[in-house]
């Protein structure tokens, strides 16, 4: 089955409907909270909307820098991004006192496209623990980044039926809509960078593999072979 093409403009209309739709409920938060903090004069009424609008404000900047990295520009062209900071905006996008990320990765810059990999992975990989576990983030072959592993395993553990197709470019009814655009988005980065995402679950965990795709051998090859 041929790769689904999206048009480029369908494209960003979907990974921008995706981004407000992070970004929405924190800022939509911080807006009740100054209304209150306007109209409240108990004390202990306006100390809980202060408190809400500081982990509102954490919470959009938490979003808004992960998706800066794992949507955005990030950089010129050619740019490599280090994996101290693709860590840091992960682990506070995710990690919380339900879900703890083990960063398997070495600091080193790698090639913007393949961190935006990883990131993507990430949010794929921890939508399957809706109810928190482990997240473990595992990197070979240095700034190449020749295998990247993600291993999800918590309660209730569960990956999209649309998620495997979604990441293969193969949609269901050759359609993508916001719901499904950063599965297909990842996919098509890791098309980009030359690497194929395998999908496994069982009862130790889901996990999400990429690898570099093979070369194809040219005929003198083949023959030396």
């Amino acid at each position: 089955m041929s790769v689904f093409a999206l048009d480029a403009l369908d494209l960003a209309a979907l990974l921008c409907s995706r981004v407000c739709h992070d970004v929405i409920s924190p800022v939509g938060a911080i807006v009740n909270g100054l209304e209150v903090l306007e109209d409240e004069k108990d004390a202990e009424m306006r100390a809980f909307a202060t408190e809400l609008i500081k982990k509102s404000a954490k919470t959009a900047s938490a979003r808004l820098q992960f998706c800066r990295l794992a949507f955005g520009a990030a950089g010129s062209a050619g740019a490599s991004i280090d994996t101290g900071d693709a860590e840091q905006v992960a682990r506070n996008l995710i990690a919380d006192d339900r879900t703890v990320v083990e960063w398997n990765v070495p600091r080193v810059l790698m090639p913007k496209n393949k961190v935006k990999l990883v990131l993507n992975l990430c949010l794929i990989a921890a939508a399957a623990i809706p109810r928190g576990g482990q997240l473990t983030v595992t990197i070979e072959g240095g700034e190449a980044a020749t295998s990247i592993s993600l291993h999800s395993k918590g309660p209730n553990m569960r990956l999209a039926h649309s998620v495997p197709a979604l990441l293969a470019g193969t949609p269901e009814n050759e359609t993508v809509d916001a719901h499904g655009i950063q599965a297909f988005y990842t996919g098509l980065v890791a098309r980009t960078v030359g690497m194929s995402i395998e999908v496994r679950s069982d009862a130790e965990g889901i996990v999400l593999s990429a690898k570099a795709e093979a070369a194809e051998e040219t005929p003198a090859e083949e023959a030396a072979a």
